[in-house]
C-alpha cells in the first residue's frame, strides 16, 4: 500500500489527527492536509500519480518568435553564413529588439530537427591563442583557391586585421603575383593606415627568405623594409599560425558557394566578394570578438597601432633600393627572427567566425 494510502486511511477512517500522521510516516503536515483535501474532492483518483511537470514555463518564448528563429536560421544558411544560437541571439538582439538567450535558442532548433551532430572538437584549453593588443598592430594575409562556373581557377587574396579579425582587403585575381600583393597591401595602408607588422605564410608573393637567396626580396618585403613594418612569416608547416585569415577565407568560401548562380567571371566573383566583406565586417556578430561585437565596431573605436620609430625616415615609394637606401634587414632573414610567440610550440587554436 502506498504512503498516500496509508496517511488517507488513518486521518479518514482511524480519526487520528493529521499532525499525528505527519509525524509517525515523517512527511510534512501541509501534505498530509494537501492529500486529505485532494481526496475528499476526488476519492480514490487522489492516489493515482500525478506529473510533477510545472503549470507555467516562465522560459518558454512565443510561437511568432519561435518562428523567427526558425527564419532566421533558414535565411542565414542559404547564405552560406553562421547560422548557430549565438549568432541567432544577436539578430534578434540587434534587428528585431527580441531578447533569446543562445542556450533556448539552441533548445528550440534542436527540437525542431534542425540541427546536426557536429564531429566531437578537442578542448578549448589545449589550444593556446596568440592575439595581437590593438588594431593595425598585425595583419594577416593569405591567398586561397576558387573555380568560377565555367571552371576556370582564380585566387583570392586577403588582407585581415588580427586583433578586431576586420577584413582590410579581398580582392580576387587570375593569379595572386608579388606585385599585385604589394599593391592590395600599399591600397589597404592608404586606407587604414600602416600596420606595426604583417603575418603571413613563406609564399613567394610574401617573402623570398627561403628561396635560396635567388633575385633579392620581393616588392613586399622592400615596401615593408621601406615603412618600417615589421615583417613575420610562420615556420613552415604551420599553417595555424595565421589560423585567423584561414579561419576567415573558409567562412567566405562556405558563402561563396551558396550564391546561386556561381559567379562566371572574376568582376562576379569580386562583386560577391564585397557583398560578404560588408556583412562580415559591419553586419555579423563575432564570437571571438568582446560582446559578440561586429568587426567594424572594434576596428573602428579602438586606438590604431603604428610602426616603431626607426632613426631614418622611410624612402619614397616606387624608388629603387641604392646603398643610401637600402632597406634594413628583414627581420625574417632567418627562421630564428622570422617567428614570433605566435608560432611556439604549443598548438593554436584556430580562430572563430
Amino acid at each position: 500500500m502506498s504512503k498516500a494510502r496509508l496517511v488517507i486511511t488513518a486521518v479518514i477512517l482511524e480519526g487520528r489527527s493529521q499532525t499525528e500522521v505527519a509525524h509517525e510516516y515523517g512527511v510534512s503536515k501541509g501534505w498530509v492536509s494537501k492529500l486529505v483535501a485532494r481526496y475528499r474532492a476526488e476519492g480514490a483518483a487522489a492516489f493515482e500519480p500525478r506529473s510533477r511537470r510545472p503549470k507555467t514555463s516562465p522560459t518558454a518564448i512565443g510561437t511568432d518568435v519561435v518562428g523567427l528563429i526558425a527564419e532566421l536560421r533558414e535565411k542565414l544558411s542559404t547564405a552560406g553564413l553562421d547560422a548557430g544560437p549565438d549568432t541567432i541571439a544577436w539578430h534578434l538582439a540587434h534587428h528585431h529588439k527580441t531578447t533569446v538567450s543562445a542556450a533556448t535558442i539552441s533548445r528550440y532548433l534542436t527540437k525542431a530537427g534542425l540541427v546536426e551532430p557536429a564531429p566531437r572538437k578537442r578542448p578549448r584549453s589545449t589550444y593556446i591563442r596568440f592575439e595581437a593588443a590593438m588594431p593595425n598592430e598585425c595583419w594577416q594575409a593569405d591567398f586561397t583557391h576558387y573555380r568560377l562556373a565555367d571552371g576556370a581557377d582564380t585566387e583570392i587574396l586577403t588582407w585581415l586585421d588580427d586583433c578586431t579579425r576586420y577584413a582590410l582587403s579581398v580582392t580576387a585575381h587570375e593569379r595572386v603575383t608579388g606585385p599585385i600583393t604589394q599593391g592590395t597591401f600599399q591600397a589597404a595602408y592608404e586606407a587604414h593606415g600602416v600596420p606595426a607588422s604583417t603575418l603571413t605564410d613563406n609564399g613567394l608573393v610574401f617573402t623570398t627568405r627561403l628561396a635560396g637567396g635567388r633575385g633579392g626580396k620581393n616588392a613586399l618585403e622592400h615596401e615593408l623594409a621601406r615603412l618600417g613594418v615589421t615583417q613575420k612569416n610562420s615556420r613552415p608547416n604551420r599553417p595555424t599560425t595565421c589560423g585567423k585569415v584561414e579561419r576567415f577565407q573558409q567562412t567566405m568560401k562556405k558563402h561563396l558557394a551558396a550564391a546561386n548562380p556561381q559567379p562566371a567571371t572574376l568582376a562576379d566573383l569580386q562583386a560577391l566578394i564585397d557583398a560578404f566583406t560588408e556583412t562580415y565586417n559591419h553586419h555579423r556578430p563575432h564570437r571571438s570578438l568582446p560582446h559578440r561585437a561586429t568587426p567594424a565596431a572594434v576596428y573602428t573605436t579602438r586606438p590604431r597601432a603604428t610602426p616603431a620609430p626607426t632613426s631614418r625616415p622611410p624612402t619614397p615609394a616606387g624608388s629603387a633600393p641604392t646603398p643610401s637606401t637600402k632597406p634594413d634587414p628583414s627581420p625574417c632573414a632567418t627562421t630564428e627572427n622570422s617567428t614570433t610567440s605566435a608560432s611556439a610550440e604549443p598548438t593554436k587554436e584556430p580562430a572563430s567566425s
